[in-house]
């Protein structure tokens, strides 16, 4: 049976939530904690998950959860982990769920820490690639050319003249237990990565892009065939680290159109011609590397 998240489990542990329509990260959130079930323990920071998810006096998490400070999801997450094993309690799973701000550029610090004392957690980094919850600002997880509120596109530079961080190869480069990428536009994949991560002891790190209708510029039933195409078009890749080494998940036999990806989205729709061949060289590039280092399924 394919993996979906209603064949994982009935029960739902995130809903009632005030998320924009289609709304990756509520997708992310909602499949991970219906694999982890009842006993999953999450922790959130400032984003738009816990925006959306702690209303008073309505709370969408029927598992407990708490907010973390903006910075401190993971060293959060060690103290719930630590806290709960100290008072004897074995059957839970400590899970985070932080944005590609948080994690990227506010968090990584804690998530370093944890990682390097190999704490038996899951980070779990919803990427909707901007701080959504605070307007679209650029984050370091923001791709080249992106329009955002502090990344305009003008006449001069056209939008985010920076690229993507990679915080999964980040993560890779501590030696962590298990990281994996994903994508809400292959959620049977993703679900398998949060269930294998649940059954590892230490840290584990998952990347998943959650696209964000709002801040994209896409419209909200496109939030599926978006997160497909970013992968398809080889902007994103399904991999896991193990054992220490890469292995590629998902590997198109030809990649659609990069161009058409872009296009289709408001925050792409300014770039010229010679920013696509920029952003179409650079796919090119990291594949080669890809080829080269990972293994492949």
């Amino acid at each position: 049976m394919a993996n979906t998240a209603d064949s994982i489990s009935r029960e739902e542990f995130f809903y009632g939530h005030k998320a924009c329509a289609g709304c990756g990260g509520s997708l992310a959130v909602r499949a991970a904690l219906k694999v982890l079930g009842k006993n999953a323990v999450s922790v959130l920071p400032a984003g738009c998950m816990s925006a959306v998810g702690f209303n008073f006096p309505q709370l969408c998490f029927s598992n407990n959860s708490i907010i973390s400070t903006f910075a401190g999801t993971a060293s959060m997450l060690t103290g719930v982990e630590a806290g709960l094993r100290a008072r004897g309690f074995k059957d839970f799973t400590a899970v985070g769920f932080a944005g590609d701000g948080g994690t990227a550029d506010i968090g990584i610090q804690a998530l370093s820490g944890a990682i390097d004392r190999n704490d038996n957690i899951i980070y779990i980094c919803y990427d909707n690639e901007a701080y959504m919850n605070t307007g679209i600002q650029k984050s370091g997880l923001t791709p080249f050319g992106a329009k955002t509120t502090t990344t305009p596109a003008g006449k001069n530079i056209h939008g985010n003249i920076r690229p993507k961080k990679n915080m999964f190869e980040i993560a890779a480069a501590h030696d962590i237990p298990y990281a994996a990428t994903a994508s809400v536009g292959y959620i049977d994949d993703f679900i398998a990565k949060v269930r294998k991560a649940s059954q590892i002891q230490g840290t584990k790190y998952i990347h998943v892009i959650a696209p964000c209708p709002t801040g994209w510029g896409v419209p909200v039933d496109e939030t599926i065939n978006i997160a497909r195409e970013v992968v398809d078009s080889g902007l994103w890749y399904l991999a896991e680290y193990e054992n220490g080494e890469f292995t590629l998940n998902r590997k198109p036999k030809e990649f659609t159109s990069v161009e058409d990806y872009l296009r289709k989205q408001g925050r792409f729709r300014h770039l010229s011609d010679d920013d696509i061949r920029i952003i179409t060289d650079s796919r090119d590039k990291k594949w080669e590397y890809i080829n080269k280092n990972f293994n492949h399924d």
